[in-house]
């Protein structure tokens, strides 16, 4: 029996793909929409592929049509795109969003985007809950967009039953900024050595995205006006991700650690580089929606790393993913010259 029509924004992307997946097989008949209109042949019969500019409130007007029952909206950010949708809140029956724990801040306004300020890194309780102050909501940054799209779907969360869903660090195959290459590159590169900052105990919760879809699955079938952390069970350390994807692998790296930040913006750089500890609470998803976890973190890399493995073994890393660059810089994740330099200095006992 049909659970009803579902419209999923975004759904070529890495998220999307599993989310589409995840619906399909519950019982939703899916539209999966994306810039390019593709599909994935690992969805279940059934799901239609469509064109779709986000962009375009027109276009995304004409695709919920008359009406549909749920709305997965995976790329929303901004007043822009919260207005496309609660414009049509007398078609839609619900709605989940994913939004982003980058949102959080501090008790001091402390958040992810003023790391490395003079004043401090932020220090968050352990674990986030939801109610966590937040970052004053606009147009003007990632973060405070995705503060001001929640900000707006919330205010009319009476005419449409909206479930936001912030997520950690989104892992798994077909990401465009993948954390995990930091570890695999240098595997396949031949590096027996790493320099971790923050003495390697940097943690960024992540969530895989079959955790991530799961939450989807669970908050369609369960309509609401609420926001809820998505995180996988446990929140690995970066030496514990590095030391799990050696294991993968079948590889040894000896892991040099550097007490506080990196001394050049290179040495000691990763993408998991906070200094003090992101955990998300989630017995609120667990509560309210009955949420377990689909996998862990050290469960799912096989098929991550075997994915990376794949997209870098004959193309430049910079050619796979230019998100990354544009986010890390080539240099700062793997600045081989430096960080030989500096390993050097430190086996006479002169780095510091």
């Amino acid at each position: 029996m049909s659970r009803g029509d579902a419209v999923v924004i975004g759904a070529t992307g890495q998220t999307g793909r599993a989310a589409v997946a995840a619906l399909a097989e519950d019982g939703w008949e899916v539209r999966a929409a994306s810039r390019g209109g593709g599909g994935d042949a690992r969805w279940p019969a059934g799901v239609r592929p469509v064109r779709l500019d986000r962009e375009d409130g027109a276009a995304l007007a004409a695709l919920v049509g008359d009406g549909c029952d749920l709305v997965v909206d995976l790329v929303a950010s901004g007043r822009s795109h919260a207005h496309q949708l609660t414009g049509l809140a007398d078609r839609i029956g619900s709605a989940v969003v994913v939004s982003t724990v980058a949102l959080y801040e501090d008790e001091q306004g402390r958040g992810f985007e003023t790391q490395g300020d003079p004043d401090g890194s932020p220090r968050y309780p352990v674990p986030i809950p939801e109610t966590q102050r937040t970052v004053a909501p606009s147009d003007a940054t990632y973060a405070r967009g995705k503060a001001l799209l929640e900000r707006e779907l919330l205010a009319a969360s009476d005419t449409l039953p909206v479930t936001l869903l912030r997520a950690g660090a989104i892992h798994g195959p077909y990401s465009r900024s993948p954390r995990e290459l930091y570890f695999v590159k240098r595997a396949l590169d031949g590096r027996r050595r790493r320099v971790l900052a923050f003495g390697g105990t940097s943690r960024f919760h992540p969530v895989h995205v079959s955790n991530l879809a799961e939450l989807i699955r669970l908050a369609a079938r369960k309509p609401g006006a609420r926001v809820l952390n998505a995180g996988d069970p446990q929140a690995p350390t970066v030496t514990e991700i590095g030391a799990a994807i050696d294991a993968v692998l079948g590889r040894e790296t000896e892991t040099v650690l550097l007490e506080g930040p990196s001394p050049d913006g290179v040495i000691g750089t990763h993408p998991w580089g906070i200094e003090h500890p992101v955990v998300l609470d989630m017995s609120a998803a667990e509560r309210e929606l009955g949420y377990r976890a689909v996998t862990g973190y050290v469960e799912s890399l096989p098929a991550t790393v075997e994915w990376l493995v794949e997209q870098v073994r004959d193309r430049e890393w910079t050619e796979v993913f230019p998100n990354m660059v544009r986010g890390y810089g080539a240099d700062r994740l793997f600045g081989y010259a430096a960080e030989d330099a500096w390993l050097e200095s430190h086996d006479r006992g002169e780095a510091f």
